[in-house]
């Protein structure tokens, strides 16, 4: 029986046919990342590096987790997308909060009251009407109105790994109790959420109802009920929250808290349905990573469609969001900037978000080169290929970035980072004036001009104090300057030398940087949580700061655990840390420095352990009062105090450097806001075009490769030619 076979004069064309073929394989780029079958308009691409741990909203406290869920939760409130200063608006409330003052005996007082005679303050917040969820298994009801997947026999969740798997699904409107549930979850110690401590010294019974559903919790233990079951905390009333009628409630505050109106744009404060809650935490849905912190639950214009934090992350468009007009209005220059072209129309814009997971920085920065992300950051590495300082200082974008028509986005944040002494620590710490002086020599001799030309390519501006820009009492140019460590010549600001450092270093009793006691070079410490070969560059360059003034530079590196550890017990000597605004008033970051929320005494947020009495006070005075010519000459005088004595050395406030593909529209920075998803908005067409023409295969390579192959079988196709023929014969 005769065998078939391809013969070999046969090859030749179909190697040929097989090379064109593949140079004309469709119009998708070969190192296209997404699937082929995928209609990408109105969809958006991004990465992430970091994998979020905790969506739930009680619990939810980093950046990458409220890069999701600030897309899903509604909060009452949000900040105007385009308006400067930070502006806050209505969300999901129907207007802005109604604030009442109040006296000891109840009686209603003026807005103008003085704070030391507001009792209390009730915020009444009304929601908007016809807001509902989006659908989910929880609300998912049988005809006979009973609960689909409640309570669930052990049986029906043998074939569940994912919510996916629970087919049915279904709504409900948005009431105000929810929002009240969700403040009483603040409260249950079991939900760990990371500002009941703050919410206790303010909403009136919060501390209260903490200990109430506490001791229920435990007697529910006690008798033999699973310590992570459900507690219905509707069954429990907590005394500042109040639900007035189906739309609206009322947050009672102790005393005066103006600050309070900023937590009501945090996700903490976004409604949270009891049936959610409910359905999560029966009995093997924890076992199967079914809970809040894996797929959460909301009214905004997304929801989770996929959470696999090991390859990617996808939001889609909430089928039940009510819509939202982008904002007709913004601030100077907005218009002319073309972030005012979609005025009006409904969001989200959107419809998908596709985070794929790239822990390196080098593959995230080239698939955003080639098209397949439509925004980036800058790492260190990529820095010089995307921006150049010009001759004033000012960041552009390169000549190869200029090409692609990559657009470059730059806002000083609203965070510090800075270097801290501990005032506790006997020799860089107390009031002493010895110790004040050795304090500003150091502020001085930290050249953070420097720092941020290396450590930060240029990204931030010097710090004159704890405010940065954008936050009420921060003073740009010469009149902001801090006369400690800078000196104003002819309209220019410059930092003062070295010579002024040593002179104070002297007066402080170290001549020369020497220890006096021992004659040797003063030792001092610095903390750190920065250890691995990384960070030696860091740490040099610490040492080198010290070294001017002839003062020896010990540093004690340890991991980020065991740097808490020594900071919580006030161990630390010298340390750098960083703060990120929570809302944009000088309250958050003055509380920093604020004697009773001193970390090693009172667990709070001054890690610096500084307490001064004038500055304490001005600082009770400041909290309540409203933004005025009172309040910034109150903040004026504390900023003198800190300066005078230096308990930071004052850093610098950053700078946020952004890269959008000319496809990318509304990307105006917002330093505050989380939920900006929604405004964002992509022409696909351009976008796929660009790929196309910055992803061309190099197919002369396929083609030589098959001549090459061609031209070798030629020896041996002539050869089997004679011996057919030879055979024939």
């Amino acid at each position: 029986m005769r065998s078939t076979r391809i013969r070999l004069p046969h090859i030749v064309p179909v190697l040929l046919l097989a090379v064109a073929l593949l140079a004309g394989c469709g119009e998708r780029a070969w190192n296209n990342p997404y699937a082929d079958d995928v209609d990408d308009a109105g969809v958006y691409y991004s990465s992430f590096s970091e994998r979020p741990k905790h969506l739930d909203p009680a619990r939810s406290y980093s950046a990458n987790e409220w890069a999701f869920i600030s897309q899903i939760y509604e909060p009452p409130l949000q900040y105007h997308f385009l308006k400067r200063p930070y502006e806050l608006v209505p969300l999901v409330a129907a207007a802005m909060p109604e604030i009442h003052r109040y006296d000891g005996a109840g009686r209603r007082l003026p807005e103008d009251a003085p704070p030391e005679a507001i009792a209390y303050t009730d915020y009444v917040i009304r929601i908007r009407e016809g807001v509902r969820y989006q659908p989910h298994p929880a609300f998912a009801r049988e005809p006979d109105a009973s609960y689909s997947y409640w309570p669930l026999e052990a049986s029906a969740l043998a074939s569940v790994r994912t919510l996916s798997d629970f087919p049915r699904r279904s709504t409900r409107e948005l009431t105000a109790a929810d929002f009240v549930y969700q403040i009483k979850r603040l409260a249950y110690r079991a939900n760990h959420s990371p500002v009941a401590g703050l919410m206790a010294e303010h909403i009136r019974g919060f501390a209260a109802f903490s200990e109430l559903v506490g001791n229920a919790q435990q007697e529910r233990i006690e008798a033999g009920g699973a310590a992570d079951g459900w507690l219905d905390l509707r069954a429990f009333e907590m005394t500042g929250v109040v639900q007035l009628d189906r739309y609206r409630y009322r947050i009672r505050i102790d005393g005066s808290y103006p600050q309070f109106v900023y937590w009501l744009a945090m996700n903490f404060f976004a409604p949270m349905p009891w049936e959610a809650e409910r359905f999560y935490a029966q009995p093997g849905m924890r076992e199967r990573n079914i809970t809040l912190h894996w797929y959460p639950v909301g009214t905004g214009p997304y929801l989770l469609a996929e959470n696999n934090p090991n390859l990617r992350m996808v939001l889609e468009a909430n089928p039940n969001f009510r819509g939202e007009p982008y904002p007709g209005e913004g601030a100077p220059g907005d218009r002319s900037a073309g972030l005012l072209d979609d005025a009006g129309k409904r969001m989200p814009f959107v419809r998908r978000a596709v985070y794929s997971l790239e822990k390196e920085a080098i593959p995230r920065w080239n698939k955003f080169l080639q098209g397949y992300y439509d925004s980036s950051g800058i790492a260190s590495d990529s820095f010089d290929q995307a921006v150049q300082f010009g001759s004033g200082g000012e960041p552009e974008l390169t000549a190869a970035m200029r090409d692609r028509d990559i657009r470059l986005n730059t806002a000083v944040e609203t965070s510090i980072f800075y270097t801290g002494f501990n005032m506790l620590d006997p020799v860089v710490g107390g009031d002493s004036e010895r110790a004040r002086l050795l304090r500003l020599a150091i502020s001085i001799a930290i050249d953070m001009e420097e720092y941020v030309a290396i450590f930060q390519n240029g990204r931030g501006e010097p710090a004159q104090g704890p405010l940065p820009p954008g936050i009420f009492g921060y003073r740009a140019g010469v009149e902001g300057v801090n006369p400690y460590v800078y000196r104003r010549e002819d309209g220019r600001v410059r930092r003062r030398g070295l010579v002024e450092a040593k002179a104070l270093l002297e007066q402080a009793g170290y001549p020369g940087g020497r220890d006096p006691a021992t004659g040797a070079p003063l030792v001092l410490y610095y903390d750190s949580a920065a250890a691995g070969p990384e960070s030696k560059a860091l740490m040099d360059w610490y040492r080198r700061q010290f070294e001017k003034l002839g003062i020896e530079l010990v540093i004690r590196a340890t991991d980020y655990n065991r740097f808490q550890e020594k900071m919580f017990k006030g161990n630390a000597q010298i340390y750098s840390w960083g703060w990120n605004a929570d809302y944009p008033d000088p309250e958050n970051f003055f509380f920093l420095l604020y004697g009773p929320n001193g970390k090693a005494e009172h667990k709070g947020e001054n890690a610096s352990n500084y307490a001064n009495p004038e500055f304490d006070a001005l600082f009770d005075e400041m909290k309540n009062l409203a933004n005025g010519p009172r309040r910034l000459e109150v903040i004026s005088r504390m900023l003198e105090i800190l300066r005078r004595d230096a308990p930071w050395v004052w850093g610098f406030y950053p700078k946020a450097f952004g890269l959008q593909h000319a496809w990318y529209h509304n990307t105006k920075p917002h330093l505050m806001a989380n939920n900006t998803l929604k405004y964002r908005r992509i022409d696909a067409g351009l976008r796929a075009r660009k790929r196309r023409a910055w992803n061309e295969p190099v197919t002369w390579p396929l083609y030589l490769l098959g001549a090459v192959l061609a031209g070798s079988l030629v020896p041996a196709l002539v050869g089997v030619r004679r011996r057919e023929r030879r055979a024939a014969r």
